[in-house]
């Protein structure tokens, strides 16, 4: 991969929160936005209005490409993943309804869903997982359908373990249910091929600005075609279509997307795709792996770490939990930050039913008995195999109480 450095010793390890860094095309993209657009797409004939127009268009085109979608139209821009993936709970289910999610799964599926059944609108069924490796049993999830199961929404990968779930198979047990699959995509958009149609999702939520390279504040989701007939919107507005009617639109992909769009951030976005297309997902993802197996090789025998997930590189994402006993995991982030400039994420990372799942939402040092949870490193397209290697000497270091695995980050 392509070299591009944070800034001296500091080194970026929590691409699972939000990718860092960009490729160089996205802030260029943004900047020739603010510089010579500026204009919101739909609200004007003039060229600016329609150069707005086209940077939305060509997104859209790239995004059916890297997922193998149905029509570029049925990409909806969003603010973020969560975003998405709330427009499909709320938009989708309705009074009686069943859904069906998994312990694996974050904040963003289990919160909403638990509004609705809070306020009384549906049921639902949540999926255990093994303890040990984070998977999901699909046919567990089979057996969990009813004749009023309306949605499964689960996530892809996790973003404690990393595992990757089985959603071709999933998906092909919700298709032959007539059962809506929702799927959450934070962590292997860009990091792994998606196929939408081979793998039988029906909604494919994306956040713009984690594996797809964009900036804060961008998502998508994709709707496959038909089913937006039967999906409510939550949100009206302008569109710069149809002005004569003050009802929303009923096409796509306007129909869901009220407002002016963050255009300039969907400009970056653009050009993050591009550059996941020019090098191919299947390219980053085998760079994934060998980052995520040079880092397991590291670690081997240091029998005072513990990490979580699936072994096996060919089942994971490059998103790792640890913890070392007897040091709580915001006090491991606190030192791997003062000592070795690594940057990574403590805490329950927004998922606690997979920390209860691992038995990590219990204190590793007693003596602090809120430092819960996993300290989490997690690898992106531009982290090198050295600094895999200094992450693993780094944990290694403190896990036998040393001070310094290196002298310095001289290995990048």
């Amino acid at each position: 991969m392509s070299e591009i450095r944070l800034s001296k010793n500091r080194l970026y390890l929590d691409n699972a929160a939000t990718s860092f860094p960009k490729p160089p095309e996205v802030l260029q993209a943004m900047i020739h936005y603010a510089e010579h657009i500026g204009a919101s797409a739909g609200r004007g004939g003039y060229a600016e209005a329609r150069a707005s127009a086209e940077v939305l268009r060509i997104c859209r085109q790239r995004l059916c490409t890297l997922f193998n979608g149905e029509n570029p139209d049925h990409f909806i821009f969003t603010l973020n993943c969560s975003d998405a993936l709330n427009m499909v709970i709320h938009g989708w289910l309705k009074p009686g309804d069943h859904a069906i999610c998994t312990a694996m799964d974050h904040n963003s599926i289990l919160r909403p869903l638990n509004d609705l059944v809070r306020w009384r609108m549906i049921t639902q069924t949540r999926i255990p997982a093994d303890p040990a490796t984070g998977w999901v049993d699909p046919q567990d999830i089979r057996k969990a359908i009813r004749p009023r199961t309306r949605l499964i929404a689960m996530a892809h990968a996790g973003n404690v373990a990393g595992t990757v779930q089985r959603i071709a198979q999933i998906g092909s047990i919700a298709r032959r249910a007539e059962v809506a699959f929702l799927v959450d995509a934070a962590q292997t958009a860009g990091h792994l091929p998606i196929d939408v149609q081979a793998q039988s999702i029906d909604f494919l939520a994306c956040p713009g600005h984690k594996g797809l390279l964009g900036p804060l504040g961008t998502g998508c989701l994709y709707i496959r075609p038909g089913l937006e007939k039967h999906l409510r919107t939550s949100r009206q507005g302008g569109t710069g279509s149809v002005s004569e009617r003050d009802t929303q639109p009923d096409f796509m992909p306007d129909r869901w997307e009220p407002g002016s769009h963050n255009a300039i951030g969907l400009a970056g976005l653009s050009e993050g795709i591009a550059w996941i297309l020019q090098r191919g997902v299947a390219n980053i993802a085998a760079h994934e792996r060998a980052l995520g197996t040079t880092f397991l090789e590291g670690l081997a025998g240091v029998d005072e770490l513990r990490f979580f997930g699936p072994r096996n590189m060919a089942d994971r994402v490059g998103v790792w939990s640890v913890r070392i006993e007897g040091r709580g995991p915001l006090a491991l982030a606190d030192q791997l930050e003062k000592e070795f400039g690594i940057l990574t994420r403590a805490g329950l990372h927004c998922a606690p039913l997979a920390h209860r799942t691992m038995g990590t939402d219990q204190p590793s040092d007693m003596a602090v008995p809120t430092d819960v949870g996993t300290t989490r490193l997690s690898f992106g397209p531009f982290n090198t195999l050295p600094e895999s290697q200094f992450a693993a000497a780094a944990l290694a270091a403190i896990a036998s109480r040393k001070t310094s695995p290196v002298s310095a980050l001289h290995v990048r």
